[in-house]
């Protein structure tokens, strides 16, 4: 009856890992390659149908960062000294106002500038809803829009959602708006496709496990996929909006006009950056479970390991600033010492399950 016992590495005949050729490596790699494409293909026609809100999700920080950097705060006490700020869910049914157009504005066939102000009134719409509607007829240009016109204001929103014309990015082509959305609709696509993509990585370096190696594959895929989404979200949650703010802080005094292809270039590379660097742990978790790596081997590198961190956080910051550069080289310094912790908890001798008649 066979039994298995352990092998030290140094103790495995030649003979294994030898049963592909060269060419037979090369064809494998065609067939993980083309696969990967056609999911990525299928995945971007997907992501394309919703284009806009991808957009409209990747924008946002950096709208809401324009928006604030370019507002001249108003000094508050007025003719009593108390005056304050009031939120836009105080109004209630039947108050008026007055409704300030943030930007230019299309209302039916009429176009209102912005800047524009009418005298609105809280109102239910016909699905029972608080909005505002025109209290007064409004001259837009050649038009006459008359009262009782609903205003476009969302008392759900965010009191910040509201950025006006002083948010936007800018286009200087014809055709970058459409490039932009099939820029952010192929990245969207490698993001859902990273699962997969993992697994036709694994696939492809699997013959050259050891069987009992070869189990590790569910639980790689999974700590990969989730580190990169957490990657990907602390560049967009945490990294990326303080950055933003300060480096366009500096530019308080300027006409902020910032090109939408060189922001989405650039948040994009944040996001997809983080997302890697977020796999330390878990690729350090693996290599350990099969013994290429240890804790004592990590500790041993570290100078040339900060190294090519503090390179990396050079060419990921947008600026070369101390400041900037520490927000990108912390966390990828806290990820490596989290990889050594790892290593040494998981880690152990490589070893091939063999059997023994």
């Amino acid at each position: 009856m066979a039994s298995l016992i352990e092998s030290p590495i140094d103790e495995i005949p030649d003979t294994i890992g030898r049963e592909m050729s060269f060419l037979d490596h090369l064809e494998e790699l065609r067939r993980r390659v083309t696969r990967s494409a056609i999911f990525i293909a299928v995945a971007f026609l997907a992501c394309w149908f919703v284009s806009d809100y991808i957009y409209s999700f990747l924008s946002l920080p950096i709208r809401e960062a324009l928006a604030t950097a370019q507002v001249r705060p108003l000094p508050l006490g007025g003719v009593t000294g108390s005056e304050t700020i009031l939120p836009l869910s105080s109004l209630r049914e039947n108050d008026t106002t007055r409704y300030v157009f943030s930007e230019a504005t299309k209302l039916g066939s009429s176009l209102v500038p912005i800047g524009a102000s009418v005298a609105a009134r809280v109102l239910k719409d016909s699905n029972g809803r608080i909005t505002l509607f025109t209290d007064e007829p409004l001259v837009a240009g050649t038009a006459i829009i008359p009262k009782g016109v609903r205003l476009p204001i969302d008392f759900d929103a965010k009191p910040d959602a509201n950025f006006g014309a002083d948010g936007k990015l800018i286009v200087t082509s014809v055709m970058e708006s459409f490039s932009l959305y099939v820029k952010v609709s192929l990245y969207a696509a490698i993001c859902l496709s990273v699962p997969f993509l993992l697994w036709q990585i694994w696939a492809f370096v699997a013959p050259g496990l050891f069987p009992h190696e070869r189990s590790y594959a569910v639980p790689f895929i999974v700590l990969s996929s989730i580190s990169f989404v957490v990657g990907a979200a602390f560049a967009y949650y945490i990294l990326f909006p303080p950055a933003a703010a300060y480096l366009l802080g500096l530019g308080s005094e300027f006409q902020l006009l910032l090109k939408a292809t060189d922001y989405f270039d650039f948040i994009i590379l944040v996001m997809l950056s983080m997302g890697v660097v977020f796999q330390m742990p878990a690729v350090s978790y693996i290599l350990a479970r099969i013994g290429l790596i240890t804790a004592g081997f990590l500790v041993r590198i570290w100078k040339t390991s900060l190294i090519v961190i503090l390179l990396a956080a050079a060419v990921l910051s947008p600026t070369s600033d101390v400041l900037n550069m520490t927000l990108f080289a912390a966390p990828m310094l806290i990820l490596y010492l989290v990889s050594i912790l790892v290593a040494w908890v998981f880690g152990k001798e490589r070893r091939v399950m063999m059997s023994d008649q």
